[in-house]
């Protein structure tokens, strides 16, 4: 035991976030006009009058479990990407599971226990405890008795030396989600695209942004079928074009990409079948999947740009290279964080690739 009866004396840090009506008196000023801005609008303010006192109430009980146990520092969440984590730190983050996923990846493989302040309100895939589990969680934390579940990153690195981790997704694209212009690499091709935006997806990150891009491709290739069209008939609009052919063979590309992503959006809706995790749909790859998987959305083939390259996987060995094409309001941003962004504008390259570090969420 350490001074006081404390089982540990390194920092044990716990991780909190505003709730909706913190939120909404930080915009009203007060209390009494934020109730008349959502009254106004039809809303029951009695929710989230319920929601901040469950969550304060779930605050103050961990600070007082985990005080018994070691120092605790509660860290907001605006302040964690500047956070310096020491390296024997245990992290506790009262969620929900887009806070865990937000703070593990400004972690250096620190233990990470995701705790659910409100079960009756949060289903948290993340959040397999409660506060009244602290007490005796932690003890079996510090004495590395307890399951840990390695989960992959993924990384983007610039040229300029800048880099940013995700831990279920990267967003590559202009601010305002309009077209961005870039040439991408991959594979052992090159190709300029204009699209919406590039998103690349971890094993963790499965059952988000990628599931719902695989269940739309599946879902607009089976229709598309059905009237009779396919995604190599975007070659006729090309016809007139210079260069027609090549951009026929992108054409035919791009419907290999399409029907490689229906593919696995159909695969492993059979598997999310066998293990009751659902049909027709993604089921979550392993979280520590050794693969990343990048889709581009919504890319326009023209005279100068193409959409052959649309759905692949990043592995170990073959990493995804973005050079940006952008004069302004390019940003690549994880975990649908946008106000956490790396700049990416005209001349500037990044590489996407797994990370060298792991995840470590307690279990």
């Amino acid at each position: 035991m350490g001074s006081g009866g404390r089982m540990s004396e390194n920092k044990i840090v716990l991780v909190k976030r505003k709730t909706r009506l913190e939120e909404l008196v930080v915009r009203y000023n007060t209390v009494q006009q934020a109730q008349f801005y959502i009254e106004r609008l039809g809303a029951d303010f009695s929710d989230y009058i319920s929601e901040d006192l469950t969550y304060r109430k779930a605050v103050e009980t961990a600070v007082i479990e985990l005080s018994a146990l070691g120092r605790v520092q509660v860290l907001e969440r605006q302040h964690v990407p500047n956070f310096i984590f020491g390296d024997e730190d245990t992290v506790v983050v009262l969620g929900q599971d887009g806070l865990v996923a937000n703070t593990l990846k400004y972690l250096q493989e620190q233990p990470l226990i995701g705790v659910n302040p409100d079960p009756q309100r949060w289903d948290g895939v993340l959040l397999p405890f409660t506060v009244n589990d602290l007490r005796l969680l932690l003890p079996e934390v510090f004495r590395s008795r307890r399951q840990v579940r390695e989960v992959t990153l993924a990384k983007a690195e610039l040229n300029d030396g800048q880099s940013l981790y995700g831990v279920n997704d990267l967003f590559i694209g202009r601010r305002t989600h309009v077209s961005a212009r870039y040439l991408l690499r991959h594979g052992g091709t090159a190709e300029q695209q204009s699209s919406s935006g590039i998103i690349v997806s971890t094993g963790l990150g499965s059952t988000g942004w990628l599931r719902s891009v695989l269940a739309g491709a599946a879902g607009i290739s089976r229709s598309a079928a059905g009237l009779g069209l396919t995604a190599a008939a975007g070659s006729i609009a090309a016809a007139g074009f210079p260069g027609a052919a090549g951009r026929e063979q992108a054409a035919g590309a791009n419907a290999g990409g399409v029907a490689a992503a229906a593919r696995m959006s159909q695969d492993t809706g059979r598997q999310g079948q066998a293990d009751g995790a659902g049909a027709g749909m993604a089921s979550r790859l392993a979280w520590d999947d050794p693969n990343l998987y990048f889709t581009v959305r919504e890319p326009f083939p023209s005279r100068t740009t193409s959409a052959g390259v649309v759905f692949g996987r990043v592995g170990k060995d073959e990493p995804l290279r973005i050079t940006s094409q952008m004069p302004e309001d390019g940003v690549i941003f994880s975990d649908g964080v946008e106000s956490d962004f790396l700049e990416f504008n005209s001349g500037v390259e990044a590489v996407i690739s797994l990370a060298e570090k792991r995840g470590r969420l307690v279990v």
